[in-house]
């Protein structure tokens, strides 16, 4: 072998080496909720991800929004020290292919756009405040894989701290299509942004004794749903069978968590477990009955959440009257997820070139 050929064969070593030990590229996800703060970062693994790290924080953003229009000092604060946190992480992780979005929050407040830039100017991070909408077809696509392959239609419900989105599915072309027809062209035959959170319903009836409490949620829960048209439609379909339910939620996951009788919280146990309708009605009475001195006794709920769950109750049972007699799917997944997936499956964003002056026309020259 001479010289030039060992010199060659070395460089297609290196070369191949420097793949083989290169690592693959990091996506990031963050949502900004009325009541959280999600980071999820991961990589990308077949048709999936792996997750590698993630951060929850509850920043309470909405509080008081219901009742000023405006989000506090004192929740921009908390929502602050959490992006500053998940600032770090993907500074840390160098990750390579960052999306963040924020919700109703940051729709409905006044000062929603001036937060946004401040976030921006403090910590690096970008945010695009989406539609309802969007935030639909974000939780749809994240829990794509949890619908059953026998199902002509899903009711998917996205319970958020200042809004609760409503998507009636078309499952068939859900199945045919897979992961790349989601994400080409979610199968949504109507949706809907019901005007209610656990945040900003808890504070609508702060001001009513406990036991009235409940009840005036619900009423105005069942309210709002019985303004879209195709509430009837959707009932219709459920009576007919071959129909289940999805909820993504954190208050749907604390709620299966108690149903199931856990002692703590268990990820495991509770993504893509079924509940009845039945099952988790009970657990509402439970958790009802306990008053709002014990709700937080309960092993998956807790301290921080507890002052919210009753509103959550509300939005579980008043969805849910949508198609009692569905079962529900339950997913510790949503917007992350689904944000991360079209990302990285989805179509590639067009990089916006910068425009060319334009060159002073000829004398003479046509218009």
């Amino acid at each position: 072998m001479t010289s030039e050929n060992v010199r060659d064969a070395r460089t297609k070593r290196k070369k191949s080496g420097s793949r083989k030990g290169r690592k693959p590229p990091l996506y990031a996800a963050v949502d900004l909720g009325t009541n959280n703060c999600r980071l999820l970062i991961a990589a990308r693994r077949g048709e999936s991800f792996a997750v590698l790290d993630s951060h929850s924080q509850i920043a309470r953003l909405g509080e008081g929004l219901e009742a000023t229009g405006r989000m506090s000092d004192a929740s921009i604060e908390r929502a602050m020290d959490a992006l500053r946190k998940i600032s770090k992480k993907l500074k840390a992780k160098k990750v390579g292919h960052v999306r963040c979005i924020a919700t109703e929050a940051c729709r409905r407040a006044e000062n929603g756009a001036e937060f946004i830039q401040r976030v921006r100017d403090e910590t690096g991070l970008t945010f695009k405040i989406i539609g309802p909408e969007e935030e639909a077809r974000l939780a749809l696509i994240g829990c794509h894989n949890l619908i059953e392959p026998e199902t002509d239609r899903v009711l998917v419900i996205d319970i958020g701290g200042g809004s609760t989105e409503l998507s009636f599915v078309d499952a068939r072309p859900a199945h045919d299509g897979g992961l790349k027809g989601l994400l080409q062209k979610p199968p949504i035959l109507g949706w809907r942004s019901l005007p209610v959170g656990v945040v900003t319903l808890t504070e609508a009836f702060a001001h009513l004794p406990y036991d009235q409490v409940y009840p005036a949620m619900l009423d105005h829960v069942m309210t709002q749903i019985n303004k879209w048209r195709r509430t009837p439609e959707i009932r219709q379909s459920f009576e007919d069978g071959r129909a289940h339910v999805i909820g993504t939620s954190g208050t749907v996951t604390c709620l299966t968590g108690v149903t199931q009788g856990l002692t703590k919280y268990r990820r495991d146990k509770v993504d893509g477990a079924w509940v009845t309708r039945d099952a988790m009605m009970d657990t509402v009475r439970r958790i009802r009955d306990a008053g709002p001195d014990n709700i937080h006794k309960f092993p998956t709920i807790g301290t921080d959440r507890a002052g919210l769950m009753l509103a959550g109750c509300a939005i579980v049972e008043g969805t849910w009257s949508l198609a009692p007699k569905g079962d529900m799917r339950v997913a510790d997944r949503g917007l992350r997820e689904g944000l991360l997936l079209s990302m990285m499956h989805g179509p590639k964003r067009r990089k916006r070139r910068p425009r060319r002056r334009s060159k002073p026309k000829a004398s003479g020259a046509s218009e």
